[in-house]
């Protein structure tokens, strides 16, 4: 069965786990996003967050390093039962993105990835686009973080 073919449409998969500390949020800040609620508790404290937070682009980069690494994990289990190395291509893009709760020093968010959609493209023979809803999520159970996104996949 090739790998397109495995992929199950509608299951949850756990991405995984991090715990956003004051030291790595204002370290990501001072490099890609260097607003004062993302640089210090001081800064922060006279905005609207109150408090030191996470850069949104932050929390995506993390989703993107957890979700890279779990596609790395399963390819790795798939060659090792004796399959070729599946084709990833590019990603076309993304929707829908939301930052919707802020991420505060100390949060851990848990971030999950769900297949909804798959399809043969017509102008790319060989190849599919995959579409998933990637999401982020509190310790407290409250979503911070969603997106819809695109990648395609050999046959």
């Amino acid at each position: 069965m090739s790998y397109y073919d495995r992929i199950q449409l509608g299951l949850r998969r756990d991405l995984g786990s991090y715990t956003f500390e004051e030291a790595d949020i204002v370290q990501f800040a001072k490099r890609f996003d260097p607003q004062r609620f993302h640089l210090s508790q001081a800064g922060a404290a006279d905005t609207h967050f109150g408090r030191l937070c996470a850069s949104g682009w932050h929390t995506g980069s993390v989703w993107m390093k957890l979700n890279t690494s779990l596609w790395q994990k399963e390819i790795a289990a798939y060659v090792a039962d004796g399959n070729p190395p599946p084709p990833i291509g590019p990603s076309p893009g993304f929707e829908n993105l939301q930052w919707i709760k802020p991420v505060f020093c100390g949060d851990t968010i848990t971030y999950f990835g769900t297949f909804t959609a798959k399809r043969p493209l017509k102008s790319r023979p060989g190849w599919a686009m995959l579409n998933a809803l990637n999401e982020g999520v509190n310790q407290e159970g409250d979503m911070v973080f969603r997106f819809e996104g695109h990648v395609m996949i050999g046959l």
